[in-house]
């Protein structure tokens, strides 16, 4: 049984920074790896960033140079920097397993999640 829990969340001030911890059990992030999302009130879920099996990350256009993802394969634990905060990174911010699909291998597809931890940020 996959669990994932996330830790690390809080209320900042615009320009702030935070780091954002996800712990995985029955899974493996040195496998297909994993990633990171977030639910803004009245929005959707959005990508916000993920680690490929091969070590490779890929950032939404909305983080990138702020945000940065790292794994831990010994702790099998994946980590979120966000720094330079702003009031629209305010959301629920979820860990995700990725999906492995049998013959074509490891995907970008989000398979489990987490239960999220609320990132606050106040101008």
């Amino acid at each position: 049984q996959v669990q994932l829990v996330e830790s690390g969340g809080g209320s900042v001030q615009a320009g702030g920074s935070l780091k954002l911890s996800c712990a995985a059990s029955g899974y493996k992030f040195s496998g297909c790896g994993g990633g990171w999302y977030r639910q803004a009130p009245g929005k959707e879920r959005e990508l916000v960033s993920i680690i490929r099996s091969d070590g490779t990350t890929r950032y939404a256009d909305s983080v990138k140079g702020r945000f940065t993802l790292s794994q831990d394969n010994a702790k099998n634990m994946l980590f979120l920097d966000l720094n330079n905060l702003k009031t629209e990174d305010t959301a629920v911010y979820y860990c995700a397993t990725l999906v492995y699909v049998f013959p074509r291998g490891c995907t970008e597809r989000p398979g489990y999640w987490g239960k999220g931890t609320q990132v606050t940020v106040s101008s």
